[in-house]
C-alpha cells in the first residue's frame, strides 16, 4: 500500500470557516500571479515507481584501502491511485513478479507518506530491502590489486530504513513545491526559495561477510568484518530549490539541501572493541521533477534521493536510496467556486 497526500487543505480562495480551515488557509497562502490553486476535488493517476539503493564501504588507515560496492537490482512497480482533496491512496504491484516465470521470494517492503503544503511539508518513509543484494564491484583485492565489476549475488546483506524529512519553504507565496511533486497547484512564473529542514532516520544493516565469494573473504580487511550496524541519524539542512516554467503549463524543479548530521551508532563485530561511527557527518537530500499540468490533465516524472555519509576509525560508508516516479493522470469534479468559470 502506498499513500501520497496531494496537499493539505486547498483553501486559498475560500473564506476560512473553523479552526482547521484557518490553518489550511495559512499553510497555503499564495500569490496568484505566480501560482494557480487546484480547481478540482478528485484525481486519478497511474504511476510507475522505481526504487534505487546503493552502499559503498571503504577501509580507513591503510596504505591501499579496500572498497566494496553493494546494491540490489532496481525494482519496478506499477500502481493506480485515487485522490480526494489532500489524500491520494492506491495500490502498486511489482512488475518483475507479474511477468517473470521465476518469482522473487525475497519480497521488499516500502511505505511512503508525503505532505506538501505551500509553506511546510514532510516525507515519511519505511523501506525493508530484504537480502537480494549483489556485490557490484570492488577495488584493491588480490595480489595484483584487482579493481573492477563483479555483479555476484550475495545473500548476507539486508537493510531496514525508516525516517522523516520535514522542511519549510521561505518564499512560499511565490514558489510552489506541490506544483512539482503533487500536481495540486500550477506554477505560472519562475520562482525559487531557500529551503530549511530537519530529518530523522534509523538504519539497520546486517552484513554476513562469509556469504561473499571465498576469494574475497580470505583477503577482506578486518575493518570490514562487521556483522550488524545500527544507527540513528539526526540532521539539519539548508539549501535552495527553483521552479523553472520553461513553457506554458510545463515545469522543471531542482532542489539541493546539504545537511549536517549527528549520528548515534552501534556496531556488532567479531572484534571486541569495534569503534562506533563518528558523531558528526554530512548528508544530502536531492529532488528533481518535470511535469506538464494544464489543471485538468497532468503527466511527469520526479526523483527524490537521500544520501548519507559516515565513518568510523576502521571504515567509511556512504549509502544512497531514492525513488524515481513516472506518472500520468487527470483531475475531475471542479470545486464549487470554479464551476461557473471557463478556466
Amino acid at each position: 500500500m502506498f499513500i501520497l497526500p496531494l496537499c493539505l487543505l486547498q483553501a486559498q480562495n475560500e473564506k476560512p470557516k473553523g479552526f482547521f480551515r484557518k490553518i489550511g488557509h495559512l499553510l497555503n497562502d499564495i500569490d496568484t500571479l505566480y501560482i494557480s490553486p487546484n480547481k478540482y476535488n478528485f484525481a486519478f493517476m497511474l504511476e510507475n515507481s522505481n526504487w534505487y539503493e546503493n552502499y559503498r564501504f571503504r577501509t580507513i588507515g591503510k596504505e591501499v584501502p579496500q572498497t566494496l560496492r553493494i546494491s540490489p537490482n532496481m525494482n519496478y512497480k506499477l500502481g493506480a491511485y485515487f485522490g480526494w482533496k489532500w489524500i491520494f491512496i492506491g495500490y502498486s504491484i511489482d512488475m518483475k513478479n507479474l511477468f517473470s516465470k521465476n518469482k522473487v521470494s525475497d519480497q521488499r517492503t516500502e511505505f511512503a507518506l508525503s505532505l506538501y503544503s505551500s509553506i511546510v511539508g514532510c516525507d515519511l518513509y519505511y523501506r525493508k530491502s530484504g537480502n537480494a543484494f549483489k556485490l557490484r564491484n570492488m577495488s584493491d583485492f588480490f595480489p595484483e590489486g584487482y579493481s573492477g565489476k563483479i555483479d555476484k549475488n550475495i545473500n548476507g546483506f539486508s537493510v531496514d530504513i525508516a525516517g522523516l524529512n520535514a522542511y519549510w519553504i521561505l518564499n512560499h507565496k511565490r514558489f510552489s513545491y506541490p506544483a512539482a511533486y503533487s500536481q495540486s497547484t500550477n506554477q505560472k512564473r519562475n520562482a525559487g526559495s531557500i529551503i530549511v529542514g530537519f530529518s530523522f532516520s534509523t538504519h539497520k544493516i546486517n552484513f554476513d561477510y562469509e556469504k561473499l565469494p571465498i576469494d574475497v573473504q580470505t583477503q577482506l580487511d578486518d575493518g570490514l568484518k562487521f556483522r550488524k550496524l545500527t544507527y540513528s541519524d539526526y540532521s539539519l539542512s539548508a539549501g535552495y530549490t527553483y521552479n523553472w516554467v520553461f513553457a506554458r503549463n510545463c515545469l522543471f524543479n531542482a532542489s539541493l539541501a546539504p545537511a549536517i548530521a549527528y549520528k548515534r551508532s552501534k556496531v556488532n563485530s567479531e572484534k571486541t572493541n569495534y569503534p562506533a561511527l563518528k558523531n558528526i557527518n554530512f548528508d544530502l537530500i536531492t529532488r528533481a521533477g518535470i511535469t506538464y499540468n494544464n489543471s485538468k490533465y497532468f503527466i511527469g516524472a520526479s526523483l527524490v534521493m537521500n544520501t548519507f555519509g559516515y565513518r568510523s576509525d576502521n571504515f567509511s560508508m556512504s549509502n544512497s536510496f531514492g525513488t524515481i516516479r513516472i506518472y500520468a493522470g487527470f483531475n475531475f469534479f471542479k470545486k464549487k467556486e470554479y464551476r461557473n468559470k471557463e478556466n
